[in-house]
C-alpha cells in the first residue's frame, strides 16, 4: 500500500517571505531579458573580439577544469577516507577559495607565482616560465578559485560510498591503486562529473582573480567576464549581449545538474 503524503501547510509570514526572495533573485535575471537589445543581439555576440574572448573564456575554463580534476580528486579522497591529524584545518585551507575576495585571491597568487613570488621566481629562474599576465595565468587563476567546488563535491561522493567494496577487494588481493581506478573511481564519476560541471561555471565566470593576476589583455586574458566589465564602460548593449551569453551558458549548467539536484 502506497503511503500518503500530506501537504505541508507554510505560515502565511513564511510564504510572503518565500515570495520576496524568490523575486528578489529573479527579478535582475528578468530586467536582463527586457532589457536587452534582442535585435542587435546577432551583430553584437558576431564581432571578432567577442568571438575571441568567448573562445578563450572556453579553453581556459576547460584546461582549469582538468587541472582541478587532476589535482583534486587525489585531495577529496584524502579528506575523505584518511584519518590524519589536521584534517579539519587542511580542509578550511583548502576551501578558503571560496569566500576570500577574488582581488586578494589574485594578489595571494601573485605572491606566489609571481616573478619574485615564492615559487614563481624559482620558476623563472629555473624553467624561463612566468605566468603573470599569460594565457596560462588565466588558467593558474580559474583553477585556483573554482577546485574548491570539485573538492567539496567529490569529498562529499566519497562520504556517501561504502566502503565495503574496497575492503572486498582488498581481501581479494587487489592493490590500493588498482582498487582506486576499479572500484573507487567507477563509483566516484558521478561526483566527479558534477563536481566537473561546477568547477567549470565558476571558472567561466571568475573575474576578480584573472584580471589581478593575468590582466586583461584581447586574445591573451581577456575572457568574457572582463570583456563584459570593458563593455559596460563603453557600450552597455554589448555588455548586456555578453551577460545574455554568461546567462545562456548558466541555464545550460543548471541543466546538466538537474538530475543530480532531483535525486537530493
Amino acid at each position: 500500500m502506497t503511503p500518503v503524503r500530506r501537504r505541508t501547510r507554510a505560515p502565511y509570514g513564511i510564504f510572503v517571505a518565500a515570495l520576496v526572495g524568490a523575486a528578489f533573485l529573479v527579478l535582475p535575471l528578468v530586467g536582463l531579458l527586457v532589457r536587452a537589445p534582442w535585435r542587435s543581439l546577432p551583430t553584437l555576440i558576431g564581432e571578432s573580439h567577442v568571438r575571441t574572448a568567448l573562445r578563450l573564456s572556453v579553453e581556459t575554463a576547460s584546461a582549469a577544469t582538468v587541472v582541478a580534476i587532476v589535482l583534486g580528486v587525489p585531495v577529496a579522497w584524502v579528506l575523505g577516507r584518511l584519518r590524519i591529524r589536521g584534517r579539519g584545518v587542511l580542509r578550511a585551507l583548502i576551501t578558503l577559495p571560496l569566500v576570500l575576495p577574488p582581488v586578494a585571491g589574485g594578489i595571494a597568487l601573485l605572491l606566489a607565482y609571481g616573478r619574485r613570488g615564492v615559487v614563481g621566481e624559482w620558476l623563472l629562474k629555473a624553467f624561463g616560465v612566468s605566468l603573470p599576465f599569460t594565457t596560462a595565468g588565466v588558467i593558474v587563476a580559474e583553477a585556483f578559485v573554482a577546485m574548491p567546488f570539485l573538492i567539496i563535491a567529490v569529498e562529499g561522493s566519497l562520504r556517501g560510498l561504502d566502503i565495503r567494496y574496497d575492503q572486498v577487494a582488498a581481501t581479494m588481493g587487489a592493490s590500493r591503486w588498482f582498487t582506486f581506478r576499479h572500484v573507487t573511481l567507477p563509483m566516484l564519476a558521478p561526483g566527479i562529473a558534477a563536481g566537473a560541471v561546477l568547477c567549470w561555471a565558476r571558472a567561466l565566470g571568475e573575474f576578480g582573480a584573472t584580471i589581478t593576476f593575468a590582466g586583461s589583455y584581447p586574445g591573451t586574458t581577456q575572457t568574457m567576464p572582463l570583456q563584459v566589465y570593458l563593455a559596460l564602460q563603453d557600450d552597455p548593449n554589448a555588455a548586456i549581449a555578453l551577460s545574455l551569453v554568461l546567462l545562456a551558458f548558466s541555464v545550460v549548467i543548471l541543466a546538466a545538474l538537474r538530475d543530480r539536484w532531483l535525486r537530493t
